[in-house]
């Protein structure tokens, strides 16, 4: 959603354990298709923007068959915080249209707040309230 580049193997298991599974405010779900890991979903409280956030990554293999709409909508029923927003880069139109099928509505295009983002890429703000 973010367009932030990949981490190798070691870095992700660290930043997934401690600032993901490791946060009490983070709510995170594993994605599952037919018993396979397809991807996760996940709401924190974003450090820059103050505010409740969503995302959520979906394996390519897995794109194009409603897994993301699928997980993404149950997740929101186990997730209660309203406003609920969503930072997407504005040329991932397959995930802004995942947000509007599950109830967000674009509120803002905006660059990155300052300090969030170094590379410039223009975002969409998303707001489910």
């Amino acid at each position: 959603m973010a367009g932030f580049g990949p981490r190798d193997e070691e870095a992700f298991m660290v930043h997934w354990k401690t600032r993901v599974l490791g946060d009490e405010a983070v709510m995170a779900r594993t994605v599952l298709v037919k018993g396979e890991v397809a991807g996760n979903v996940v709401s924190f409280p974003s450090p820059v923007t103050r505010r409740r956030e969503v995302g959520y990554w979906i394996g390519r293999e897995f794109w194009g068959r409603g897994v993301a709409t699928a997980a993404l909508k149950r997740f929101l029923d186990e997730e209660p915080t309203r406003p609920l927003f969503a930072g997407v880069v504005k040329h991932n139109v397959g995930s802004i249209r995942v947000l509007e099928k599950c109830g967000f509505r674009v509120v803002d295009e905006e660059v990155a707040p300052a300090g969030a983002r170094d590379d410039g890429l223009e975002e969409v703000l998303l707001r489910l309230d």
